[in-house]
């Protein structure tokens, strides 16, 4: 289908979702009760405004990624119903239903909508909508459940990526490591997906690899190393320079002399006595496959007196024929202690045998890692490169859902409220625009809210900010620097432009310079500064003014 039959002024085709299974019937069964009944009364094509947003950061943090936008665009994008799922429906809604119903639902796409959202991979705080989405009511109230469903989960293990990668630092390697604990195939891919864009370098998981251009990163299990008995199971012995320029007939045998040759030295003959044999098996085994990228897990049998002085004899044996180790992987024990001794025994290899570099190899740890072991190894100190993480970030452990709504606030001009007894869920009303101002050190100082048709805040001029709902809070700001936040994405019929969909690595990097932007104590783990979100004065006097109105009087007897 041409994506200009369905709104689209471009004439761009934009591909379905990534998961075929995102149809318009992935939604609750009240949205199309929802749709027959404003049918019936003739309203499905009043025109309403949805803001959709979360009200509170996850995690015990101050701030949020939005992620989930390019396959919110691409589902509108496809919008139709075909026979078979429009039989369905019939079939689930009372037999009362009148055929006229299902005949609008043969007609409906998205050429109508627009949707204005937050640049994805963006930095976003509660209250502020990260979409908003305008059209006619009952075509938009099909698009709530889909429009959550791919941006809660991908919102929240993009911000569960950052987070993490801010507690490793910015120069160690994150690997994405948990394909088999995460919830499915769909929460594997978008797992994937959604923590390179949080800042994760590379993943395990190959269909991702192939879907979205994510580096991959793997070498071998303990299975692999516990498969092997003997060295005498290696049957092809022989391996060729680097260069090409000689050839090593007995590979097995070259490893085995420098094993020796560690074993004896001065400096490292106390550490160890003999190593398991099989492991070493299983190391040559893996060199010979894997030349250019060796690197062991060293931890099946015993990762001091065994997985590390076998790993250096490969290494070295690799080093004799022009090849370097990648190096080695803990997945257990004691990381902090391990990856130091590790770094130690590194550092007397290339004291000793003068190999130059060798101090650096690098060490990788895995093991059930999340944000407070990483926070904990680098207050004890340690050695590691690069982590592999898995369970924690893919699960979101810490917190299981985001709690993004989408509710309306404006049908027909005319602006509504949602009102609660707890004031964190009373909505702010109408069609808004929403701004990120920016103080004299670059940082971002308060995102605001107004008016549609309010006049934007101006570099330079001074500007009220006040809490929507506490009279008491409120600050001037005189910006340095303003930035609209809500862009057009899906211009439906109309002739405004449209942004471009960015390529994930793009994306993955506007996520990057936005985090580097905030202010560090909105960024901390304990205890950080919330960000102020707030409304323009008139906006804040319009909420109380509609909520005062819609708001019952009650009566005292």
């Amino acid at each position: 289908m041409e994506a200009k039959s369905n709104g689209d002024v471009s004439g761009r085709v934009l591909d379905g979702p990534t998961n075929p299974m995102v149809t318009p019937l992935l939604t609750d069964l009240y949205q199309f009760t929802m749709a027959y009944a404003y049918w019936k009364a003739g309203k499905q094509n009043e025109r309403a405004v949805f803001d959709l947003y979360f009200r509170k950061n996850p995690f015990g943090g101050e701030y949020t990624i939005f992620a989930g936008l390019e396959e919110c665009i691409k589902f509108i994008a496809n919008f139709r119903m075909s026979e078979d799922e429009i039989s369905f429906i019939r079939e689930c809604l009372p037999s009362s239903c009148e055929d006229g119903f299902f005949n609008y639902l043969r007609g409906i796409d998205c050429s109508d909508v627009e949707v204005y959202a937050v640049s994805e991979g963006s930095v976003v705080f509660p209250k502020v909508p990260l979409v908003r989405v305008e059209g006619p009511i009952a075509v938009v109230q099909l698009l709530e459940t889909p429009f959550l469903n791919l941006i809660n989960y991908a919102s929240l293990v993009a911000t569960n990526a950052a987070r993490h990668r801010f507690v490793a630092g910015k120069s160690k390697l994150l690997l994405e490591f948990g394909l088999r604990r995460a919830q499915g195939p769909d929460g594997g891919i978008g797992a994937s997906k959604y923590c390179y864009l949080g800042g994760f370098d590379a993943t395990s998981n190959v269909a991702a690899g192939k879907l979205f251009g994510i580096p991959l990163r793997g070498t071998h299990s303990h299975a692999f190393v516990s498969s092997y008995m003997s060295p005498d199971e290696i049957i092809d012995k022989s391996l060729q320079s680097r260069d090409g320029s000689t050839s090593c007939e007995d590979f097995v045998s070259l490893v085995q002399s420098w094993l020796s040759k560690i074993r004896w030295s001065n400096s490292l003959n106390e550490i160890f006595g003999e190593t398991n044999q099989s492991e070493l098996a299983a190391f040559v085994s893996y060199a010979l496959a894997f030349p250019n990228s060796f690197l062991a897990l060293v931890d099946t049998y015993d990762v001091m007196r065994s997985g590390i002085p076998n790993f250096c004899a490969v290494a070295l044996a690799l080093n004799d024929l022009g090849y370097k180790a990648g190096g080695i992987r803990l997945d257990s024990g004691d990381l902090a202690y391990l990856s130091s001794e590790t770094r130690k025994f590194f550092c007397a290899i290339e004291k000793e045998f003068g190999v130059s570099g060798f101090g650096k190899t690098g060490i990788t740890a895995s093991n059930d890692l999340n944000e407070e072991t990483l926070d904990a190894l680098n207050k004890q100190g340690h050695e590691v490169d690069a982590f592999g993480i898995g369970t924690n970030v893919v699960t979101c452990y810490a917190q299981a859902a985001l709690g993004c709504v989408f509710k309306l606030v404006e049908i027909n001009d005319q602006p509504r409220i949602k009102l609660s007894e707890d004031v964190s869920k009373v909505s702010i009303p109408c069609k808004k625009r929403c701004f990120r101002l920016f103080g004299r050190e670059g940082y971002p100082l308060v995102d605001i809210m107004t008016g549609e048709n309010e006049p934007p805040p101006k570099v330079g001029e001074r500007i009220l900010c006040r809490h929507p709902f506490n009279e008491s809070k409120r600050a001037y700001v005189v910006p340095q620097r303003v930035e609209e936040l809500l862009k057009c994405y899906w211009p439906g019929s109309t002739e405004r432009p449209r942004e471009e969909l960015l390529p994930l690595k793009e994306i993955r990097q506007r996520c990057i310079d936005q985090l580097e932007q905030m202010r560090p104590d909105h960024m901390r783990r304990l205890n950080p500064t919330p960000y102020k979100v707030s409304v323009s004065a008139k906006l804040y006097d319009f909420i109380h003014f509609l909520w005062l109105n819609e708001a019952p009087v009650g009566e005292l007897q």
